[in-house]
């Protein structure tokens, strides 16, 4: 397998970034039309951390961590590595060596399609991780692969300089492009959300806030007394 490094790649402006990091991964998604989601089978190593950052992306041999060590020289602040392989791989690709060259220059944090190691190290020094398992198993460092080139993790496109956000409810990745209008619609979904919050702690219920009513009737749905409901299934 030959590959590619790309060098530069242009990404997102760091202030929006820092500005999605504000908003959930539920939020910005839903704040994308429902878009943009990672499957839920990877998982964070950790609990309570949101980062977001952008991506610099690679493409490994599975069981193969070469590529890995290639992309850390084109790692720096502000960025999140994403790692996927050219086939379903669970081996441990990634640990706390890793880690601690990533973190040294300014790396918030990576995503795994694959397995990760070492997740106790990691946690102690507060290395933020998501992967789609856990595992000790060992690799080479033998085979060719890319770097900063256009990857595919459960249906979703990631190119370098995307803005990826994980935090414990999953991943979600946002294109470059539509970064500063996703915080825009992030915000005024938060501030929606805020007004139903209040609204519920008044007490009005989901039922009447969003119309529903007329939902379940226009549905079918029946309301019945526990005597009238009863009695139907006397009679059946």
């Amino acid at each position: 397998m030959s590959g590619v490094i790309v060098t530069n790649p242009p990404k997102a402006d760091v202030r929006d970034v820092d500005a999605l990091a504000g908003h959930g991964v539920a939020t910005v998604s839903e704040a994308m039309g429902r878009t943009g989601l990672l499957g839920p089978e990877i998982r964070p190593i950790q609990q309570g951390v949101r980062v977001a950052g952008t991506a610099v992306t690679v493409l490994s041999w599975p069981g193969d961590n070469l590529m890995i060590h290639a992309a850390v020289e084109q790692c720096g602040e502000g960025d999140i590595l994403v790692v996927t392989t050219t086939s379903p791989c669970t081996d441990g690709l990634f640990g706390e060596l890793f880690a601690t060259a990533l973190q040294r220059r300014g790396v918030r944090g990576v995503v795994m399609n694959t397995g990760i190691r070492d997740t106790q190290e990691l946690r102690e020094m507060g290395f933020a991780a998501w992967s789609r398992a856990v595992s000790s198993q060992g690799t080479v460092k033998a085979t060719g692969g890319s770097v900063n080139v256009p990857i595919a993790i459960d249906g979703q496109v990631i190119r370098a300089g995307d803005v990826v956000l994980a935090d414990d409810d999953g991943v979600v990745v946002v294109p470059r492009e539509r970064v500063r209008a996703t915080v825009e619609a992030s915000e005024a979904r938060e501030a929606k959300e805020a007004k139903a919050r209040a609204a519920f702690l008044d007490g009005q219920l989901g039922l009447d806030r969003y119309g529903l009513r007329d939902t379940l009737k226009r549905l079918g749905v029946e309301y019945r007394s526990y005597e009238e409901y009863a009695g139907e299934g006397a009679r059946s």
